[in-house]
């Protein structure tokens, strides 16, 4: 792949061919990472240090924490950040690769119709992970937990847990769910965007 390629497909993440899509990036790119990796750190990086349970045994908080903890959150949305941006990547390397400048992709029926494909998979990697956030967190941060560890040792049962931050953590969780919803009516309206400007390129007279 030569170095123009390389710029080409630079370019087209940076720089999509719609308005939407180039604010939908600046969102995506800088407020949304930016709250997920700075803030996201402050509230959720030593929680596994402050999961406590009773009795305050090493290996009981290890076992309920994974218990309470699946995937951490920080991870999950860190896959949900790359899984998103996949498609219009994969666009844009194809665009790069046609040649196609970001000016030429609406104006062209095939790379249109690609690029909203690109679109329309972006809104179904948020909507699942939507739905995987609400499985694995929910909406609400109990401030205890009941974890089942018998597994772990009959001698302990049933253990309660104590969830540090649990407030913190709830809004922290609300405004990840804020963000997903932002960023599929960005796509949405990115695609009407790409419907409008298509018929205003179809009215146009041939010169």
């Amino acid at each position: 792949m030569s170095l123009n390629y390389i710029k080409n497909f630079y370019e087209g993440c940076l720089r999509p061919p719609t308005v939407i899509g180039q604010f939908h990036t600046l969102f995506f790119g800088s407020v949304r990472t930016f709250f997920l990796g700075v803030l996201g750190f402050a509230v959720y990086g030593n929680e596994a240090l402050h999961f406590s349970c009773d009795p305050d045994k090493r290996e009981l908080n290890l076992y309920c924490y994974n218990q309470f903890r699946p995937i951490t959150p920080q991870v999950f949305w860190a896959l949900q950040l790359v899984s998103v941006l996949v498609p219009g990547a994969v666009f844009h390397l194809y665009a790069a690769c046609k040649n196609i400048d970001q000016e030429e992709i609406l104006q062209r029926p095939v790379s249109t119709v690609f690029y909203i494909i690109s679109v329309l998979l972006r809104i179904i990697l948020e909507v699942l992970a939507f739905w995987l956030q609400r499985h694995l967190f929910g909406f609400l941060v109990d401030p205890i937990y009941m974890c089942d560890a018998s597994a772990l040792a009959k001698i302990f049962n049933i253990s309660k847990c104590m969830v540090p931050e649990h407030f913190e953590k709830t809004i922290f969780l609300s405004a990840m769910y804020t963000f997903t919803i932002i960023t599929i009516l960005l796509c949405i309206a990115e695609i009407f965007e790409i419907l409008f400007r298509r018929i205003g390129f179809l009215n146009q007279p041939v010169s």
